[in-house]
C-alpha cells in the first residue's frame, strides 16, 4: 500500500511538472517569460494571455473553448477512432500516429486581441523525437518565433536545434509561397539574400536538419496544420 501510494503520488507530481513545463515553454516562445518568474507567476500570466483551443485537423476548425480542457492526447493516440496510423510517404516526419484533434494556443495581448498562434509540432531526428513550438503571426504565414524544447540529438551537432542563436533564424520567415504551398526550407550554407522561405541549415548535422525539414513538411501539409493556417490566411481569426 505504501509503495502504491508513493507511486500514485509521484505520478501526480510528474504530471504537474509536465504541465508547468509546457506552460513555461509556451510562455517563452510567446515572449512572455521573464527571468526569475515563479511557477505561480508563470501560471497566472499563462491564464491571462494564453487561450488553449482544440483544433480539428481535418476541417481546420477550432472547437469550443471547453474542448481543450477535456482533451487527452495520450488516449487519442491509442485509439483508432480518434487518431490515424501513418504509413509510407504520408509519415514524412516519422511520427507513426497523428491525433485527429490537437491543441493550439491563441496568445492575446492586453487589449484581448489575438497577437499570435502557437502550434505544437514534432518529428523524428537521428536519435530522438524532437518537440517544438511554432509561433505564427495572425497572417497565418509569418513565423514570430520557433523553438525546440525537448530533443535528444548529439550535443554540439544536432543538439544545436535547441540553441537560440540558430532558432532565431526562423523569425520573419514565410511558411507558404504565393500559391499557398508549404515553402519553408533549410538551406545548407545559408539562404540567398532576400530568400523569405530559406533558413540556415545546421552545419555538420545534415541528418538532424533533414528531420527538422521533414517536421515542417508534415505539419504544414494537409495532414497537419495546413487547412487551419489556410483559414487563418483567409481571415478566420479577424473577429477573435
Amino acid at each position: 500500500l505504501v509503495v502504491t501510494g508513493s507511486a500514485v503520488g509521484f505520478r501526480a507530481v510528474q504530471q504537474e511538472q509536465r504541465r508547468l513545463d509546457v506552460q513555461r515553454n509556451l510562455m517563452s516562445v510567446a515572449g512572455l517569460l521573464r527571468p526569475g518568474m515563479t511557477p505561480q507567476e508563470i501560471e497566472a500570466a499563462y491564464a491571462r494571455y494564453v487561450e488553449p483551443r482544440l483544433l480539428d485537423l481535418h476541417s481546420g476548425v477550432l472547437l469550443g473553448a471547453d474542448a481543450a480542457a477535456n482533451f487527452d492526447l495520450s488516449a487519442a493516440l491509442r485509439s483508432d477512432t480518434y487518431s490515424i496510423a501513418l504509413e509510407g510517404d504520408e509519415d514524412v516526419a516519422s511520427i507513426r500516429r497523428r491525433s485527429n484533434k490537437l491543441p493550439v494556443y491563441l496568445v492575446r495581448n492586453d487589449q484581448r486581441k489575438i497577437d499570435m498562434i502557437i502550434l505544437p509540432i514534432h518529428g523524428s531526428g537521428v536519435w530522438s523525437m524532437m518537440y517544438a513550438f511554432l509561433a505564427v503571426e495572425t497572417d497565418g504565414n509569418t513565423i514570430r518565433k520557433f523553438a525546440y524544447y525537448r530533443q535528444g540529438e548529439t550535443p554540439g551537432l544536432g543538439g544545436e536545434i535547441q540553441n537560440p542563436n540558430w532558432s532565431r533564424n526562423f523569425t520573419g520567415r514565410q511558411l507558404f509561397n504565393a500559391q499557398g504551398t508549404p515553402a519553408l526550407r533549410l538551406v545548407q550554407g545559408g539562404p540567398q539574400p532576400g530568400d523569405i522561405h530559406g533558413v540556415d541549415g545546421l552545419t555538420g548535422a545534415t541528418l538532424t536538419a533533414n528531420g527538422v525539414q521533414h517536421t515542417f513538411d508534415f505539419w504544414l501539409s494537409d495532414m497537419g496544420f495546413g487547412p487551419f493556417l489556410q483559414k487563418v490566411r483567409e481571415g478566420a481569426l479577424k473577429n477573435g
